[in-house]
């Protein structure tokens, strides 16, 4: 377990170096520029006011030497200035990251739990039009574009029936300290529920997979055969061989939460770290920009990791491969 471990903290840190070296090569090999983007394209700064703003902000040196410089910083615990919000890049960070998280949480919890206990109910009534619907929902939502449910959501419950608010966190114009904490919930209603149930069909459908398999094994042949109802084999054989497998791969949804809850930040205006990856690639705040991409990173890493140990505690075969 000790090596396992091991291996999978060498591959982070390559992965964060890789991932860091593509993040910035692309961005120099972009048709974007930084300083026209933030001094906007008619700006009436001079040639020789940009040429300072570079010198300031470090761009006029070539990219080995920007990044060697940022991998410098790094090594210090100085994730760099935001030029777009005038401060550190740890501190905007840290302020966006526990609503981000928060959203992400929230959906991840009650994606896991709707999904598994769909998959659960299909398998157990398979065949029946139980089963059908939740299929055709979870193949329904598999298709659908997180920013599309969005925006169907938004004209709906906030535009047409007026229960939530249109977007943002908090309501326009009230200070941060006067906000009720039932105005944050009707706020951040909508986009965590636009996560949640996109989050549903994976778990659903693999749950439905795995306690199908379950049920046709031979010693729930044996239970049925001693009149066990179907409540009591779920109890007794399906959950403890069902719960696991949904847990690790709700573990390795990490990723596909993150990027949709950069979908969903932008529809609902939402300060998260997804809204502020989006605008920081867009105006070319590269130290902010860097930065957001490290943290997302280890994020996704941790929830595949969590998943590997998850398997490997549980599964011998996996051990025995290891």
């Amino acid at each position: 377990m000790a090596k396992t471990i091991f291996i999978r903290l060498l591959r982070m840190v390559t992965l964060v170096v890789g991932l860091s070296i593509l993040t910035f090569s692309l961005i120099h090999i972009s048709p974007m520029d930084p300083v026209n983007a933030y001094v906007g394209g008619d700006s009436s700064a001079s040639p020789e006011q940009i040429e300072k703003i570079k010198e300031y902000w470090g761009v006029d040196k070539g990219p080995v030497e920007q990044y060697v410089s940022w991998v410098n910083s790094l090594l210090q615990g100085n994730f760099g200035m935001s030029k777009l919000y005038r401060g550190p890049v740890a501190d905007i960070i840290k302020s966006r990251a526990m609503t981000s998280f928060a959203l992400m949480g929230t959906a991840w919890l009650f994606s896991g739990i709707f999904g598994y206990l769909l998959g659960v109910a299909a398998a157990m009534n398979r065949g029946k039009p139980l089963d059908k619907a939740i299929k055709w929902y979870s193949y329904t939502l598999v298709s659908t574009p997180v920013f599309w449910l969005g925006l169907i959501l938004l004209i709906v419950f906030a535009v047409g029936l007026r229960w939530f608010p249109v977007g943002l966190a908090t309501p326009a114009g009230v200070l941060d300290s006067d906000v009720h904490f039932i105005d944050r919930v009707r706020h951040f209603a909508l986009p965590a529920l636009t996560l949640s149930i996109l989050g549903v069909a994976n778990i659903a459908m693999h749950t439905r997979e795995k306690m199908i398999d379950i049920l046709n094994t031979e010693y729930v042949l044996f239970a049925k055969a001693r009149g066990e109802s179907k409540w009591q084999i779920f109890c007794n054989h399906g959950f403890r061989n069902s719960i696991i497998p949904a847990i690790s791969l709700q573990f390795a949804y990490f990723g596909e939460l993150f990027g949709g809850s950069v979908l969903a930040e932008q529809v609902f205006a939402y300060p998260g770290l997804g809204s502020t990856l989006t605008t920081a690639g867009l105006k070319g705040d590269i130290p902010l920009l860097m930065g957001i991409i490290l943290v997302s990173s280890i994020f996704v890493f941790t929830g595949n990791f969590i998943a590997d140990i998850l398997n490997t505690i549980i599964d011998p075969r996996m051990r025995g491969a290891g």
